[in-house]
């Protein structure tokens, strides 16, 4: 089982993960050619695809699933308040299911599981091969019990780390949206993610990725500082998705 990011911030989410023969796309920000062109940078087509979980109807994550799902005939999967948020109950691909419960796709064991972020109904994701377990959450804005058991004994994990909280309240955002991104339906911060990788089992864990960060509000050695200090690594070993490059494929065993 392997897995990479197309680009992860604001400006465009996508993450891209591997079992056997199945391949699946984690949201889809960016454009029909964009995508097209991040997924060659990984020796990926779309056709090599077999579809694209959703996380939420939030720009940054859904704003290409349509378009590309269309262009290349994928199945998209999403919560049946999502696909509500975003008008599409009538299209041909899309595939509803409940935050609660697992599903398969070809190779994988996909385990939704709720959160607290300011949409219809958002989800984030353990994905498994039936040998190694990746977790991904990258829009949360308070850790819950039902996370942290989700995510204990995972074998990857990309962790969103979206802001340093001086930097948040020091820079250029408005007053609103400061607080929307601070408030428990907002992002984690450094130290928020950090406490959730804290509270979890870590046992098992091969790759951390710190992602989702905050081109404004944060920088790549303020979230491995936080992250490494509860693994007690050297902070060089977490690694960081940025929005330009996401980052390379990562396998787990």
């Amino acid at each position: 089982m392997r897995f990479a990011s197309l680009g992860s911030g604001s400006q465009g989410n996508a993450l891209v993960v591997e079992a056997g023969t199945t391949r699946l796309l984690i949201d889809c920000g960016f454009g029909v050619e964009e995508t097209e062109r991040r997924l060659a940078r990984l020796g990926l087509a779309a056709g090599d695809l077999a579809g694209i979980l959703v996380t939420h109807e939030h720009g940054d994550h859904i704003d290409g699933v349509l378009p590309f799902a269309q262009r290349h005939g994928l199945r998209v999967w999403m919560t049946h308040g999502t696909a509500r948020a975003v008008g599409i109950l009538t299209f041909p691909h899309l595939i509803t299911f409940d935050s609660h419960a697992a599903f398969a796709v070809g190779d994988f064991k996909v385990q939704p599981f709720p959160v607290p972020h300011d949409a219809r109904e958002p989800v984030q994701f353990v994905l498994g091969d039936g040998a190694a377990r990746l977790g991904v959450v990258t829009d949360v804005g308070t850790p819950t019990k039902h996370m942290k058991a989700m995510l204990s004994g995972c074998h990857g994990l990309v962790l969103e780390c979206n802001h340093d909280p001086g930097m948040l309240a020091e820079g250029p955002y408005p007053p609103m949206l400061k607080s929307r991104i601070a408030s428990p339906f907002g992002h984690l911060s450094n130290a928020a993610a950090a406490a959730l990788l804290a509270a979890i089992d870590q046992t098992c864990l091969q790759h951390l990725v710190a992602a989702h960060l905050s081109q404004t509000n944060n920088r790549p050695e303020l979230a491995r500082t936080a992250l490494g200090a509860v693994l007690g690594c050297a902070p060089s070993w977490i690694g960081v998705a940025d929005q330009d490059g996401g980052f390379d494929w990562r396998s787990l065993s």
